[in-house]
């Protein structure tokens, strides 16, 4: 009777990659050389692939903080479209602030050094020189018609400078008070606290490009408009978008920049 193989031998690991093989038969094993398979380096596997992850991970990461950073409020976005980004380029500005109306015309006229903070003034022929950061009663007299002819010029700089003292509100699709055309709106509040119109609020109406084509002013915050103008003939003064004009609906009102100059700290 023939003996099948798988019945005859008994396989027995032993170290060093040799196995015997006993038979029922034989008292001797019978020795076999088997080659060793080599083993994948798990190690080094996990490794590379934990390193790829994690740098997916980082890169993931990267990207999500600077997209935030490029993310920017409806106040900064305003300010910029008006070149509020090239202001620390600027050394001085001069302007004339003008108001006219159907019987009366007046005028005064601001260098201010926005280094230092020196302000001069000149109204009706006198000249008056001051520092902003050092000021007596005469003085923070004066400056008030300064912020108040500065806030005109150059408001919406305020949107980034007055952040912290404001709280505000953005719309779509709402008709300005004189062209009735569909803009966005930004309404702001300021605080009732400090400043030298604390608690008055200022609707501004602008178009997909974020210049500021029309406004509304609301003492105290009222529900009625206490001026409403348009905002036109911009110039670009050294990085700089000033509207020169801003009348109200019917043009009996009109106040206007002249004589605007920008001087840069490195002309």
């Amino acid at each position: 009777m023939a003996l099948k193989f798988e019945n005859l031998l008994f396989l027995k690991r032993k170290a060093n990659n040799v196995t015997a093989v006993s038979s029922r038969f034989c008292q001797k094993p019978i020795i076999f050389m088997f080659e060793k398979r080599p083993k994948m380096k798990k190690p080094l596997l996990v490794v590379l692939c934990l390193t790829l992850f994690l740098s997916g991970c980082k890169t993931d990461k990267k990207q999500k903080v600077t997209e935030q950073k490029m993310e920017l409020s409806i106040l900064d976005k305003v300010a910029n479209a008006h070149g509020f980004d090239q202001f620390r380029n600027v050394k001085e500005i001069a302007f004339t602030f003008n108001v006219d109306r159907p019987d009366s015309h007046s005028e005064r006229s601001w260098v201010w050094n926005t280094i230092t903070n020196d302000i001069r003034s000149m109204n009706k022929g006198d000249t008056i020189s001051y520092n902003r950061n050092n000021m007596d009663s005469t003085t923070t007299k004066i400056n008030g018609g300064f912020i108040n002819d500065k806030y005109w010029l150059m408001a919406p700089f305020n949107l980034a400078w007055d952040k912290d003292n404001i709280t505000y509100d953005h719309q779509n699709d709402v008709p300005a008070p004189i062209s009735k055309n569909p803009m966005q709106k930004l309404t702001i509040v300021y605080g009732n606290e400090g400043g030298y119109t604390p608690g008055d609020a200022y609707d501004f109406y602008f178009g997909s490009d974020y210049m500021i084509k029309e406004w509304v002013f609301r003492r105290s915050n009222q529900p009625e408009a206490s001026l409403t103008t348009t905002w036109e003939n911009y110039v670009d003064i050294n990085g700089l978008k000033i509207a020169e004009m801003h009348k109200n609906e019917d043009g009996s009102f009109k106040l206007y920049f002249t004589n605007i100059k920008v001087t840069s700290k490195n002309p």
